[in-house]
């Protein structure tokens, strides 16, 4: 669908609040690429997951896949042949880990007619229990392994106390000998991987063996003793040979993790999926919404629809039908009376259920499947190229009848304002029957009485309004369809408390037009 719409009905805030739904950052990566499918069999089987995910929760099973972490770079690394780092491996084990639990929580022992869409995802999970145990036997951490991993690292890190222990032995002999005098205090530090006395600058010469460092002020000189040289040579030799073990160990495992590399691949695909869908599932908990049913014959039926951007507790639900028995519905009444919630409340519904997302409408709401759907709602006056606001929405309007079709729903708010009343009502009338030839789905709010005649004299054409409550002065925003609506100026002013003088006259002067023309 095109990217204005997006925009306009602010479908990336439904997305938003998706994404906060999600527990793993790749989740969180489905729910920012949601879009609207256009094919009713495929959107039929994500509204079916949605709702059996919904209905998994709805019995209290909780499940989260915070473990699941991106590893695009990892598997990368291993169709490449590149080694992984403990830290990569910790997250293979989370992966597998957040299978085990997954698969634990989605399979269940009950009759094929009873499973739902989500039981086949859950059983084609693999838990590859040996990897799972082998990583967590070696890895002890991101940086660093157990010393148990293997033999031959167990050996080295043994060889590599031993040969600190001596170092440090014979440091602490040195310490508490006649070189103490010669030290600028007596602690054992360690510079460029060597273990040093702190040695006064002045008595350098007494110490013998490798200076390694110097103090920033100069006063002090960091010597490596000769007499642990040997040691500290076999100490490096240890070390050199514990890397090598790590890398083996990391070798083995990565290879190990490899060999089930197809599994690992399927694991990470299907627990982002399931994410993604029980993040919708949870969204229409909070939206407290329902599945809509679908159809092919472009018909739409809101059920006590609210818009899921506003406060569910103050707005007021909208039951609205369209492509029954008219496909163009013409909606009038006062402004901020609630028409163009009505029209972007029927819009960002259609997305949402497109997306295989749960609408927030009763049950038994009905949407049907559009590739397009197109909107001219709001200011699209454009400083940039100097149009006026009338220009603007025409150049907009003009755009969406060179392509919208009998697959498209189209959106449009007051209609031919911003000029001429005569000349925009009847633009605007020329418009909408343009539309209504083409059976292109149509919502279209107005204060044109032409337009409300129109949609009176026009078959497959109905007009509705948004009740407004005179004695308040104040919008219902209920949606009454086969109602035409008024600007109710001349009630509005009067409890205002405008002269009944003036507004007599202001209706002789309307009736009087009203007879010329």
């Amino acid at each position: 669908m095109n990217q204005k719409i997006y925009e306009i009905l602010e479908f990336g805030k439904i997305q938003e609040r998706l994404e906060k739904c999600a527990s793993s950052e790749p989740g969180r990566e489905l729910c920012r690429s949601l879009f609207p499918e256009t094919e009713i069999e495929k959107i039929q089987h994500l509204q079916g997951e949605t709702s059996a995910a919904k209905e998994r929760i709805k019995h209290g099973a909780q499940i989260s896949f915070s473990k699941v972490t991106k590893l695009d770079r990892v598997l990368e690394k291993l169709e490449n042949g590149e080694s992984l780092t403990a830290g990569e491996l910790l997250r293979i084990w989370d992966l597998l880990d957040a299978a085990t639990k997954a698969k634990k929580y989605g399979c269940r022992e009950i009759p094929e007619e009873e499973r739902d869409l989500l039981d086949a995802r859950f059983n084609q999970l693999s838990p590859l229990t040996k990897v799972q145990d082998e990583i967590k036997r070696c890895v002890r951490s991101d940086t660093d392994l157990h010393d148990s991993a293997s033999a031959g690292l167990e050996k080295a890190r043994r060889n590599i106390k031993t040969a600190e222990d001596s170092i440090q032995g014979q440091l602490r002999m040195m310490i508490s000998s006649k070189y103490r005098n010669y030290l600028s205090d007596t602690s054992i530090r360690e510079r460029n991987g060597s273990y040093c006395l702190a040695v006064k600058y002045a008595c350098r010469s007494k110490v013998p063996g490798t200076v390694q460092g110097q103090s920033g002020s100069g006063g002090t000189v960091f010597i490596e003793p000769k007499s642990v040289a040997t040691a500290a040579s076999k100490l490096q030799d240890y070390q050199y040979q514990e890397k090598i073990e790590i890398a083996v160990v990391l070798g083995e495992l990565t290879d190990m993790v490899k060999a089930q590399l197809k599994f690992v691949k399927k694991n990470y695909a299907i627990l982002t999926a399931l994410d993604f869908i029980f993040a919708k599932a949870y969204l229409s908990q909070q939206m407290d919404a329902s599945e809509p049913i679908f159809n092919t014959k472009k018909i739409i039926s809101l059920k006590q629809a609210r818009h899921p951007l506003l406060d569910q507790e103050k707005v007021v639900p909208t039951t609205l039908e369209i492509g029954r028995d008219y496909d163009l519905l013409v909606i009038t009444g006062p402004n901020t009376g609630g028409k163009t919630l009505t029209m972007k409340t029927t819009g960002l519904m259609t997305l949402m259920g497109q997306s295989g997302l749960h609408i927030p409408a009763s049950e038994g709401s009905e949407l049907s499947v559009f590739k397009e759907v197109f909107a001219d709602i709001g200011d699209e006056q454009s400083i940039a190229q100097s149009l006026s606001t009338f220009s603007a929405h025409m150049t907009n309007i003009i755009r969406i009848l060179g392509i919208a079709d009998k697959d498209s729903l189209v959106l449009i708010d007051e209609l031919g304002s911003g000029t001429d009343p005569d000349e925009g009502a009847a633009l605007a009338v020329a418009i909408l029957s343009n539309l209504h030839r083409k059976k292109i789905r149509t919502l279209a709010t107005t204060h044109y009485a032409q337009i409300k005649t129109f949609a009176l004299t026009t078959d497959g054409v109905q007009n509705a309004c948004c009740e407004f409550d005179v004695q308040t002065l104040s919008p219902t925003y209920r949606l009454m369809i086969g109602a035409v609506g008024a600007s109710n100026a001349f009630a509005i002013s009067k409890r205002l408390g405008l002269d009944d003088a003036i507004i007599d006259e202001a209706k002789v002067v309307l009736e009087n037009d009203r007879e010329m023309t």
